[in-house]
């Protein structure tokens, strides 16, 4: 069953990359894959990121009404919308817009889909970013406020990142090296010949 469910879900995320409609429905149909996960082979990729980024708005909307949650983050804490905005996908910046998905979030460097689109020279989706992410951050308050429920964390990336940040060398190493230097004080350099004499 378990080897069944990995064929499947390798024949969703090839599905989608190539924008197989009728393919996606199918498999989505028989119901023995979760349209949520995450490809360790192409950096923790999800079917919907790999809509965002082919710009397969129809898969895309099928993906969501399937379940697909935009708020699952790569690696490095992309999301659908990072892709969206880097390959110029205004569209799709729209349908995950409409879906109430974070288009604000950052990734584990603290690029926003906006910052991706400016970096890529995506103007398109800037100026619809620049317009979206204070609705989007709007939407967010009033939910709070109302006490509705929100998809917006992905917990799998959230133990990620913390293992990221602590593989990091932190600022802290480096002033600990050198107040151990200070204290030290400068290191002799002499050759053992020298001291005997």
């Amino acid at each position: 069953m378990e080897s069944t469910k990995m064929s499947d879900m390798t024949k969703l995320h090839q599905a989608v990359a190539v924008g197989d409609y009728s393919l996606v429905k199918k498999i989505l149909k028989k119901g023995l894959c979760d349209p949520n996960y995450k490809d360790v082979d192409w950096n923790d990729r999800t079917p919907l990121h790999w809509a965002a980024i082919k710009g397969h708005v129809e898969v895309m909307q099928l993906l969501i009404d399937n379940g697909a949650r935009p708020c699952l983050v790569t690696d490095v804490g992309w999301t659908p919308a990072h892709f969206a905005a880097e390959s110029g996908h205004v569209s799709v910046l729209k349908i995950l817009h409409a879906s109430h998905a974070a288009i604000d979030a950052p990734d584990f460097f603290g690029d926003t889909p906006k910052r991706i689109a400016q970096i890529y020279g995506q103007t398109a989706c800037v100026a619809f970013l620049e317009k979206a992410e204070p609705e989007c951050q709007d939407h967010r308050r009033t939910a709070r406020q109302k006490g509705l429920p929100l998809d917006q964390r992905d917990e799998d990336w959230d133990a990620k990142k913390r293992e990221l940040e602590l593989s990091l060398p932190s600022s802290n190493q480096k002033t600990n090296k050198k107040k151990i230097k200070k204290i030290r004080g400068p290191t002799r350099l002499s050759h053992p010949k020298e001291r005997r004499m």
